[in-house]
């Protein structure tokens, strides 16, 4: 396997682990009861709860985009060190923006978000 597929292999696993953290939250908040039901009435999310909603709902848009290009050049055959680099950038700048969007640092997380998109234009790049 490349290290761009590794890495896409890498931001999956990223990506399950952020559905996981609000769904693991509302169970905590409401009881596993409550969550396994039709959810209809349940009362307002923690703003925590609210941030990891965001949180994954941002890497769902961005991975759409990783996956592609990732994907695009691995069957181009396109490899160089600046995919390998774009690609590492991408996740572990994704790790980073998950940690300060969780804790909420403001002005941070755009840096940690704008890292990411570099990553993917490293990619992108090549494939042009």
């Amino acid at each position: 396997m490349t290290p761009e597929l590794t890495y896409l292999v890498y931001s999956i696993f990223l990506m399950f682990v952020l559905i996981l953290v609000p769904a693991t939250l509302a169970i905590l908040e409401n009881g596993l009861m409550a969550q396994a039901g039709p959810r209809d009435n349940l009362p307002e999310p923690s703003v925590l709860n609210k941030r990891a909603v965001r949180l994954r709902n941002n890497m769902f848009e961005n991975m759409i985009m990783f996956v592609g290009l990732v994907l695009v050049a691995h069957v181009a055959g396109v490899t160089s060190n600046l995919t390998i680099w774009g690609a590492q950038l991408f996740f572990f700048a994704r790790v980073v923006h998950a940690i300060i969007y969780l804790i909420g640092l403001p002005l941070v997380r755009p840096l940690a978000w704008a890292a990411s998109v570099v990553g993917m234009g490293m990619i992108a790049v090549e494939l042009i």
